[in-house]
């Protein structure tokens, strides 16, 4: 799909208009409907904002992103249509009020198309986990998208939109993107709004965006980001501008990269493993700094990680009872309400963190799990200070693989949380991290490497992004 920077050309050199190509886009979605990316259009608003875009191209008032097309996750709030989270318990939920990330995309001129399938609540690395059905990944429909913002990662590989907004807890922009071949971005914790971003684990979630190039990306990266007053966690820093980052590269500029050592490559394929040894080779030939990082408690990333995010999952879906709103199981006289609509309401992989949760929350454990997790966090971020003290950024494999195929875990849920291995660690820190398409492997399937850098970086990082892309060539 045309860039949202090359649409823009061609709007402004009267060479197309937005409501044809809305219209194809929404042509587009209907011939590739197999592929299950969305569970909600919106068609009819859609075509109403393009008509103002075209207006505002007519009377050179364009606003930053006028007429970009915009898929959003549907655990994202987007008012007057429905916010499922791909689960039963809120099939036919409609959303009241925009997310913020909403509100200021639409403010900055995007149009919001529909909204995307994902694992249930997010929970999930393939999209195998949707009450509405698996996503099917474009570059080969017998392979998972990823997870959990699979159908946003999808909407953005099979060209149906510009851009599009995932979540992330652990991996689930990062991950998808290695897997469709995109690029996948993660901000710092507290740099982009979670207003209007249905809870899963609230000390991990972010909002991340999902894009074919690194100009859309940083576009709607700076448009997304500043303080929320209606979010009790965002920071109070000014609003990111990565664009004239990217746009004023330095050629000769050398930075200093960490990379990771043969203990922590063992959990990677044979492929990502080449990928990898070849682009630290290729970017120290040409001049950059390479210098290898410790990091001693790798070991603890994925315990640590499903120990905090169950704990905060299985009190954030308390709220789904059947009382106050969504589904209510029909129960006979004496039967328990809660207890049915939740078992009927949540899908199994849902019900398992949720007993994982509560499990280490009980009395009993709560020491021995959740505040050890809690310790092991905080030395986990230690260990990223000491290493951006060293290093600008840190380079790492996105997956320990390339996309597998359907079904392939779906009888081991511990192979499946490792295949957040290399992800969950910057979350877990609440640093930025970006994932860039890097390889394919001899089936055609795409391998992603990953940047991360110290809080509130994202600037840099993007630009370490380009500087490293035009080294080693998408």
């Amino acid at each position: 799909m045309i860039s949202y920077v090359d649409f823009r050309k061609d709007i402004l050199n009267k060479k197309t208009n937005t409501v044809d190509f809305v219209k194809s886009i929404f042509i587009k979605i209907e011939e590739k409907k197999h592929l299950n990316a969305f569970i909600s259009l919106n068609y009819e608003n859609a075509i109403k904002q393009a008509e103002e875009s075209d207006k505002r191209f007519s009377n050179n008032t364009p606003r930053l992103a006028e007429g970009m097309i915009v898929a959003v996750k549907d655990n994202i709030s987007v008012k007057g249509l429905k916010m499922t989270c791909a689960s039963k318990i809120l099939e036919n939920y409609e959303a009241l009020y925009d997310a913020t990330v909403v509100t200021k995309l639409k403010e900055a001129g995007a149009i919001i198309i529909g909204k995307c399938n994902l694992d249930e609540f997010a929970m999930g690395s393939s999209n195998e986990n949707s009450y509405f059905g698996n996503v099917l990944n474009p570059l080969n429909e017998d392979y998972v998208p990823g997870g959990s913002s699979g159908g946003s990662a999808v909407a953005v590989a099979a060209s149906l939109c510009h851009i599009s907004l995932g979540s992330e807890t652990g991996g689930s922009v990062r991950q998808p993107a290695s897997f469709t071949g995109l690029y996948g971005v993660k901000p710092s914790y507290g740099r982009v709004s979670r207003y209007g971003l249905t809870a899963f684990g609230s000390s991990l979630d972010q909002v991340g965006i999902f894009s074919s190039n690194l100009e859309d990306l940083s576009l709607a990266l700076d448009i997304i980001s500043g303080e929320d007053e209606y979010d009790s966690t965002s920071v109070k820093k000014e609003k990111l501008d990565t664009l004239s980052y990217l746009n004023n590269i330095d050629e000769n500029e050398k930075i200093t990269i960490g990379v990771v050592d043969e203990e922590l490559l063992k959990h990677s394929d044979f492929d990502v493993l080449e990928i990898y040894q070849n682009a630290v080779a290729k970017l120290e030939k040409a001049g950059h700094k390479i210098v290898e990082v410790e990091f001693p408690f790798s070991k603890v990333w994925i315990p640590t990680y499903y120990i905090i995010a169950t704990a905060e999952a299985s009190s954030n879906l308390s709220r789904y009872d059947g009382v106050r709103f969504g589904f209510r199981a029909e129960v006979e006289e004496g039967e328990d309400l809660i207890k049915l609509t939740r078992s009927q309401g949540f899908g199994a992989e849902v019900k398992r963190r949720i007993l994982l949760g509560t499990y280490v929350l009980s009395e009993g454990h709560h020491d021995a799990f959740y505040l050890k997790a809690l310790k092991a966090r905080r030395v986990i971020f230690n260990n990223y200070k000491e290493i951006f003290n060293k290093v600008d950024t840190v380079f790492m494999p996105t997956t320990p693989s390339c996309a597998f195929k359907f079904n392939s875990k779906a009888d081991n849920p511990i192979a499946m949380y490792m295949s957040d291995f290399y992800t969950a660690s910057a979350n877990l820190a609440g640093v930025p991290a970006i994932s860039l398409p890097l390889g394919v492997n001899n089936d055609n399937m795409t391998i992603g490497m990953q940047l991360q850098t110290d809080n509130f970086k994202e600037s840099e990082m993007i630009k370490y992004s380009k500087i490293i892309e035009d080294v080693l060539g998408k």
